[in-house]
């Protein structure tokens, strides 16, 4: 005898009678969401909450009518119910029977209602509202659904698939199939049949239905989609500001930190017997200087792209605006400078900023508003520097047209300015120029503490 052993697949599903076919779990998925979907605490409370009102047209509306414009799918809904009340009362069939006509009308408009609160429930209770409407009439002609059973039950399988969601539309389809199957079968001595009617019409409406849905989540996950990537844009961009900030104060404080590291190394020798004391203060001061040197090297080294190089030249100051306002002159922007206050010398990271924030502005004003005139005033204030760029607007018919820009320039001078613990105020003006100012403070030194 040959014993012959079978090898279990890798990652097939380990069961008591052997392995489960994809079949077998998917009609068990399939009976699992519809235990979920129709069965699981179907008469849980679940109430419409009010729409949003700060679309395009609920703000158009008064305050009074903007609160009321929330409940408006409630109302709908109750002109529906309403509807299948009237049509069951009208078409009861009990002659005098006001009593039983109303009846049917309450039983037909009652689970329309009931999607408000109770949606699967509702659904539930429209099915089982249709054999008993049936048996209360007395002329019954049409079968299964009487027609006020028949505006209830399209309704609530509309208003349901509304509050839920596809796979509940579905299995709400199916559910109503089967009992017209069931019923078709049982009802054979009714002349006429309404199923077909009743099956045609709520497929297409379920259908239209699902695809808003379908449409509705794929706007929801572009829109949070787009809302991350301009998140993510906003904050890329914002890092490389920083980095390009990072990048040239590095010249500055390293050209500072060396100037103090060789002025400690040569005090000493223009003494003459200097005390032991005092060598080894001004030793510890180039020790010092030379480590944060290092050290700053080596933080910028992380911050700069492997493509970066150094620039030859010294970081800009304000005595370079001039030859900048020539270059911005020659490319078709005419500017004016005006200076105002005592001149002086600022610290290089002051000058640094507020050279780039004026280049900045003007290439601004050459990007969004050729053709127009631009303003710089440039205050030297007691307590700090005022920077002004102004650019008036851009000329009526123009061969050149304004170019869009990302936002990124508007940016890197927030960054600048809050780097220094200024101020800054960006925005159109009344003529329909733009401006820009800025207020860089400056730390006074007072003489007896220099």
């Amino acid at each position: 005898m040959t014993e012959t052993t079978h090898q279990q697949p890798a990652g097939a599903p380990r069961t008591g009678d052997g392995y489960r076919s994809p079949e077998y779990r998917l009609t068990r998925n399939s009976l699992r969401g519809l235990r979920e979907d129709l069965f699981r605490d179907p008469f849980a409370y679940r109430p419409l909450p009010p729409r949003r009102t700060d679309g395009p047209f609920a703000r158009r509306l008064p305050g009074r009518l903007r609160a009321f414009a929330g409940y408006l799918p409630h109302a709908v809904v109750g002109a529906v119910a309403l509807i299948a009340l009237m049509a069951g009362a009208l078409s009861s069939g009990i002659p005098g029977g006001d009593t039983s006509a109303l009846l049917v009308g309450a039983l037909c408009g009652l689970p329309v209602l009931m999607t408000l609160v109770r949606p699967v429930g509702a659904f539930w209770a429209s099915l089982a509202m249709t054999p008993v409407v049936v048996l209360i009439s007395s002329d019954a002609q049409d079968w299964p659904w009487m027609p006020g059973a028949f505006v209830c039950h399209l309704a609530v399988l509309v208003v349901v698939a509304l509050r839920t969601r596809p796979r509940t539309a579905a299995w709400m389809w199916a559910a109503t199939a089967v009992y017209a199957f069931v019923s078709d079968v049982v009802g054979r001595s009714y002349f006429y049949s309404n199923s077909a009617p009743m099956l045609v019409t709520s497929a297409f409406a379920l259908l239209v239905v699902s695809l808003w849905h379908v449409r509705h989540i794929a706007r929801e996950e572009v829109t949070a989609q787009q809302t991350v990537t301009a998140q993510e844009r906003s904050r890329r961009t914002l890092l490389e500001e920083r980095t390009t900030i990072a990048r040239e104060l590095h010249d500055v404080v390293a050209h500072h930190m060396s100037v103090v590291a060789i002025q400690a190394e040569a005090a000493p020798y223009r003494v003459e017997n200097p005390p032991e004391e005092l060598e080894r203060a001004f030793a510890t001061i180039r020790e010092n200087a030379v480590a944060a040197l290092t050290e700053l090297r080596r933080i910028l080294g992380v911050v700069r792209a492997e493509d970066y190089e150094a620039p030859d030249a010294p970081q800009p100051t304000l005595a370079d605006l001039d030859a900048l306002l020539v270059n911005v002159r020659d490319a078709g922007l005419t500017v004016e400078k005006v200076v105002t206050g005592a001149v002086r010398e600022l610290p290089p990271g002051v000058e640094l900023s507020a050279y780039r924030i004026v280049q900045e502005a003007l290439s601004n004003s050459l990007r969004h508003a050729p053709g127009a005139s631009a303003r710089v005033e440039i205050g030297y204030v007691l307590g700090g520097l005022g920077v002004r760029v102004v650019n008036g607007p851009m000329p009526g018919p123009s061969l050149v047209k304004p170019s869009p820009g990302a936002g990124h320039g508007i940016t890197g001078m927030r960054e600048r300015v809050a780097m220094l613990n200024g101020e800054m105020t960006a925005g159109p003006t009344e003529d329909g120029g733009y401006e820009v100012a800025v207020f860089l403070p400056v730390t006074m030194v007072n003489e007896g503490d220099a």
